[in-house]
C-alpha cells in the first residue's frame, strides 16, 4: 500500500507543480493586461511593472493553490483510470477512500499552511503591491466623508458630524451626546467645528446643554471652545471605510471590523465582517478540493487533460461565484455574515461528500 501511495504521489507532485506555475502565470497575465493601459498612460517603466508583478506573486499562489490541487488530483487519477491501473487497484480490494488518503492529508496540510502563509506573506506583499501600483498610476483616494456617526467603545459618547476632513483632522457641524454611567443623558454639545488636538477633540463655537437629574431640567450655555477627556475617539474612526480587509492580517481586520461598527456604517460593517470570516473559510478550500477531485478522477478516460482542466475551472468558477453571491446577500443583510462566508464552503463540502460516495470504485 505504501509503495502504491508513493507511486501515486510521484505522479501527482510534478502535475500539481506544473499546474500551479500555469495558473499563477495566468493570473499574472490577467492582472498585467488588465492594467496595461494605465501603465502606458502614466509611463510606468518595465522594472516597476515587474516589481508589481513580483509583489502580486504570493497572492497568485494563494488563489492558484486550490485550482492546481484540484487539477492535479483529477488528472493523476484520470491517468490511472485511462491506463486501467485503477481497475487493478480496486480489483485488489483497495477502496477509493484508502487510495486517496495522501491527497486528503495534503489537503489538510495545505489548508493549515495556507492559513498562516496568507497572514505572514500574502497580506504584506499584497498590501505593498497595491500601494506601489497606486503610486505608479497616481491613484488618489480620499478618506474624508459626509454624515458621520461614531459611537465610543463604551457606548457612552455618540458623535454626529456633517463632514469629516481627514487632511485637517476636522469635524464640521458637530453634535456630541454624552451619557453617564447609567447610560442616561448627561449633556449635549452642538459645535460649528471640532479639531483633533493630541489625544482629544476640541469643539469650537459651542452650545452646551446639561441635564440636571435632580431638577429634571436642561440648562444651556454658550462657549467658545469645549474639551473633555471623554471626547477621545481617534480620527481613524471617522474616516471613510475604504480599507480592504484582504490587505489586513487577522488581528488588523478584527480591529477594523470593530472600528467601522462603532462608526455606524452598517453595509461596510457587514461586508468587512463577511470578508473577515472568509479568511478562515478560504483556507479550508483545499480540503473540499481533495474530496471533489478524488471523486472526479475516475470519471474521465478520454481527453483527460482537457476534461481535468475544464472541471478544475468550472468548479473553481462555481465556488467563487457562490462566494460572490453569498457575499452580496450578506452585505445587504439578507443572510448573516457568518453564513455569507461559510455557505459556499458548506455547500461544496456536501457536494464533495456526495460525489465521493457515488464515485466509480
Amino acid at each position: 500500500m505504501n509503495r502504491l501511495r508513493r507511486m501515486l504521489l510521484g505522479q501527482f507532485i510534478p502535475i500539481f507543480s506544473v499546474a500551479l506555475v500555469f495558473f499563477v502565470l495566468l493570473l499574472q497575465l490577467i492582472d498585467i493586461f488588465g492594467n496595461i493601459w494605465r501603465y502606458f498612460a502614466h509611463d510606468v517603466g518595465i522594472r516597476e511593472v515587474v516589481w508589481i508583478a513580483l509583489l502580486y506573486m504570493p497572492k497568485c499562489i494563494s488563489f492558484a493553490l486550490p485550482v492546481s490541487f484540484l487539477f492535479g488530483i483529477s488528472y493523476t487519477l484520470g491517468l490511472f483510470y485511462a491506463n486501467n491501473e485503477l481497475f487493478a487497484i480496486f480489483g485488489s480490494g483497495i477502496a477509493l477512500h484508502r487510495l486517496v488518503v495522501p491527497f486528503l492529508v495534503i489537503g489538510v496540510l495545505i489548508s493549515i499552511g495556507g492559513f498562516f502563509f496568507e497572514d505572514a506573506v500574502v497580506i504584506p506583499s499584497f498590501q505593498l503591491k497595491n500601494q506601489t501600483y497606486a503610486l505608479a498610476v497616481k491613484q488618489v483616494t480620499t478618506l474624508s466623508q459626509n454624515n458621520v456617526v461614531v459611537t465610543s467603545p463604551d457606548q457612552r459618547v455618540v458623535y454626529y458630524a456633517d463632514y469629516y476632513n481627514d487632511a485637517q483632522k476636522r469635524l464640521t457641524g458637530v453634535t456630541v451626546v454624552v451619557r453617564d454611567d447609567d447610560m442616561q443623558l448627561a449633556r449635549r454639545i452642538d459645535a460649528q467645528w471640532a479639531d483633533w488636538k493630541d489625544t482629544r477633540w476640541v469643539l469650537q463655537k459651542c452650545r452646551v446643554f446639561t441635564w440636571n437629574p435632580s431638577t429634571r431640567l436642561m440648562s444651556d450655555a454658550q462657549s467658545e471652545s469645549y474639551e473633555s477627556p471623554d471626547l477621545s475617539e481617534p480620527p481613524d474612526a471617522f474616516r471613510k471605510p475604504s480599507q480592504n480587509v484582504e490587505e489586513m492580517s487577522r488581528d488588523e481586520s478584527m480591529r477594523y471590523v470593530a472600528l467601522i461598527r462603532r462608526a455606524g456604517a452598517v453595509e461596510p460593517y457587514r461586508q468587512a465582517l463577511t470578508d473577515y470570516y472568509k479568511k478562515f473559510s478560504f483556507a479550508c478550500t483545499p480540503l473540499i478540493v481533495a474530496f471533489i477531485a478524488s471523486s472526479l478522477g475516475s470519471a474521465f478516460k478520454k481527453n483527460i487533460l482537457l476534461m481535468s482542466l475544464l472541471s478544475a475551472l468550472v468548479i473553481s468558477v462555481g465556488f467563487y461565484v457562490s462566494e460572490m453571491v453569498t457575499g452580496i446577500l450578506s452585505k445587504n443583510g439578507v443572510i448573516p455574515p457568518l453564513a455569507g462566508a461559510w455557505a459556499p464552503f458548506t455547500l461544496f463540502l456536501i457536494l464533495g461528500f456526495m460525489l465521493f460516495r457515488t464515485a466509480r470504485t
